[in-house]
């Protein structure tokens, strides 16, 4: 069942992002006073009263975008209206009433949708009386709060609640997967999440830089709902020019984190680039499974086949030789949804466990087909048992005679044979190497 949808609508710097952020508790959408920072639509899943309901927070209506984005922000504001349940019409306490609040008035009084009028800013009791002023644009009383504050965050949610009825949900939503999708700028992420979501969910433009937040959105395959996360475009951090552009790096790199699955785009038509390749050290050390999506392939396969342009990724981006890759047109929804299948089928890997015989049997295996190099003391890493510990990523405790005898490129040698000798192949998976105790090992090692 899909939850109604709240749309926060109003002018530029009225307060949108942060009462979005005040009722997840979170600091969700970028809130910086630079006019125009929200461009896309921004949303998160709300619960009150154990009811549960979907806001998403849009653009400044009527901003004037310095990179002639007016359009396509006004354009994803149409799209939250019209697929709102509520609309809350935020206005700001210290200006009064602009010319910009009267235009957003006359629109949202030709949309057939409930309307809540949200006086913001209202930090003193003073600016609570003067809230009266609203009136005059004609959506009944107000209600008065302060999102820097807090004050009445309550009151706003019980008003909601009590306009949506039996139309909020009474449970959360059970997504089945969550995919970001990480990359350089210009690299395609915005068209990708727009051939998912079967619409224009995002602004598509040429101009770099245009996505600025993280912006999920829910979309449905094969019967199922997933969340995909698209991020900020990355450059080098030396090159952030703004708040804003910083913002937008560490909202990316933290949806890595909460990523079930990546989804790495690579510009199939430049070469790979060091903002690339840190990335893809960014997305191994959080051992996170991993989709390199070449896309733009439709003007780059005349130049080369996909067998060399694999050959190509793994010689400049070895660490990520496991990750399968999927060739897309993300403009035409040219092999999108294969895309999604591979991050489905890792995620199902992640998930994997296996049982101790099956584990030992591996680990047996390696140790058969190569034995680690002594040191120049002699002394050479033994490993006596394995058990698995968790799942996503796939842990595997190794216990050892003494684990700084392990070199890294040994490490690494066992890592990748029993990723291969287990169902792991295509994900990266944890080893912890820890020195036995006592006579455990021997005792262990019969349960093999």
């Amino acid at each position: 069942m899909s939850l109604p949808m709240v749309a926060i609508v109003g002018r530029p710097n009225v307060g949108k992002s942060s009462i979005l952020n005040l009722f997840a508790r979170e600091r969700i959408s970028i809130v910086d006073p630079t006019a125009g920072v929200t461009r896309d639509r921004v949303t998160a899943v709300i619960e009150h009263e154990e009811r549960y309901f979907e806001i998403v927070d849009t653009g400044g209506y009527g901003i004037e975008d310095h990179d002639n984005l007016t359009e396509h922000v006004e354009g994803q504001i149409a799209y939250a209206i019209a697929g709102a349940t509520l609309i809350l019409f935020v206005v700001d306490v210290m200006e009064e009433i602009t010319p910009l609040d009267i235009k957003v008035a006359e629109m949202l009084r030709r949309v057939d949708r409930p309307v809540q009028l949200v006086v913001n800013k209202a930090d003193t009791p003073i600016h609570e009386t003067r809230s009266s002023l609203f009136h005059a644009l004609g959506f009944g009383e107000p209600v008065t709060i302060s999102a820097l504050h807090g004050n009445n965050r309550r009151v706003l949610l019980d008003r909601i609640i009590e306009i949506l009825g039996d139309t909020s949900g009474t449970e959360r939503p059970n997504t089945v997967m969550r995919v970001a999708l990480v990359g350089r700028r210009n690299t395609g992420k915005s068209s990708f999440i727009n051939s998912l979501a079967g619409s224009e969910r995002v602004i598509v433009s040429e101009v770099p830089g245009t996505t600025r937040d993280a912006v999920d959105v829910r979309f449905e395959f094969d019967g199922q709902e997933f969340i995909a996360i698209d991020t900020a475009g990355v450059k080098k951090k030396s090159k952030h020019r703004t708040e804003i552009e910083y913002y937008g790096y560490t909202r990316a790199t933290a949806s890595i984190v909460r990523a079930d699955v990546i989804l790495f785009l690579i510009d199939s038509t430049v070469p790979i680039t060091d903002v690339d390749k840190k990335l893809a050290d960014m997305i191994v050390q959080e051992f996170k499974p991993c989709v390199v999506v070449v896309n733009k392939w439709d003007l780059a396969k005349g130049r080369a086949s996909a067998e060399d342009y694999a050959d190509y990724v793994e010689k400049t981006l070895p660490h990520m030789a496991h990750a399968p890759l999927a060739f897309t047109t993300a403009t035409e929804s040219r092999n999108t949804k294969a895309a999604i299948e591979l991050a489905r089928s890792l995620f199902k890997q992640a998930g994997t466990r296996v049982t101790t015989g099956q584990l030992n049997r591996a680990v047996e295996q390696v140790l058969a087909d190569a034995q680690p190099q002594a040191d120049r003391h002699g002394g050479a890493p033994r490993i006596y048992y394995a058990t698995q510990v968790a799942v996503c990523p796939p842990t595997l405790l190794l216990f050892v005679n003494n684990p700084a005898l392990a070199r890294e490129q040994y490490r690494r040698y066992v890592e990748r044979r029993i990723r291969e000798a287990l169902p792991f192949e295509e994900v990266p998976v944890r080893l912890i190497w820890r020195a036995r105790k006592s006579n455990e090992a021997a005792s262990r090692a019969s349960q093999g």
